[in-house]
């Protein structure tokens, strides 16, 4: 049986090792492997066992028709914040989070060589993520609306899960609210019904550990800058 160090072990391990991919391969993941990563983000604990989640798979033909409608959606979009997105995004970063936010974004731009200030290069950036960074496989992960912010945080573990498992096997994930921007857009694509709330996307398949976008990882905070221990 292993042991408990071993089993700490291999979670530590799989949790230094991701990190959000911003170029992937055309290769696409067998069919096999991704329905092993879905059986294993199933696992995931939710508020009454109520499993709010459901997701939604495109790949090959599918991810590219999806790619090419979102892109043409986000790239004629001119306001300063995507339209149609089912939760708020934050209304402010401030202190360390803008902080922490601001060392991400640098770390991305510098690795791709746009300079500070440039606006159009931060723009077409951003656009990416409507690319899907090149992956050939998005899932969109969706809540029901009664279940409210409880059925959006299981759907974080859920998200988190699936990203460990999709690690697990090697294959490389990106996590995008991005896509969620456009959450109106994402439900008549799909079809799917007013009940449901786009949580976020996720672009997944194999890295391209070659591409500058994959060549940095971002910082993470100590445990005494995250936790507070009271013991008596």
């Amino acid at each position: 049986m292993t042991s408990s160090s071993g089993r700490i072990e291999a979670v530590e391990a799989l949790l230094a090792e991701r990190y959000s991919c911003r170029a992937f391969r055309p290769d696409p993941v067998p069919r096999p492997v991704i329905e092993r990563v879905l059986a294993a983000a199933q696992r995931t604990a939710s508020w009454c066992n109520s499993q709010p989640w459901q997701v939604i798979v495109a790949s090959g033909a599918a991810a590219a028709r999806f790619r090419d409608a979102i892109f043409a959606e986000a790239g004629a979009d001119t306001s300063a914040h995507a339209s149609g997105s089912d939760f708020p995004f934050p209304r402010e970063y401030r202190g360390v989070y803008l902080e922490r936010r601001r060392e991400s974004g640098f770390q991305l731009y510098n690795a791709l060589g746009i300079a500070r200030g440039d606006k159009q290069g931060y723009r077409l950036q951003s656009l990416q993520n409507f690319k899907l960074f090149g992956a050939p496989h998005v899932a969109v992960i969706s809540t029901d609306e009664a279940l409210g912010v409880y059925g959006a945080v299981d759907c974080g573990g859920y998200v988190a899960n699936f990203m460990m498992a999709a690690q697990a096997l090697g294959v490389a994930t990106i996590p995008q609210a991005a896509l969620a921007g456009y959450s109106k857009f994402i439900r008549g694509y799909f079809g799917l019904g007013e009940d449901r709330r786009v949580v976020c996307g996720i672009s997944f398949g194999y890295a391209d550990p070659s591409h500058p976008a994959n060549s940095y990882r971002t910082s993470r905070a100590s445990i005494g800058e995250a936790a507070t221990f009271i013991d008596e």
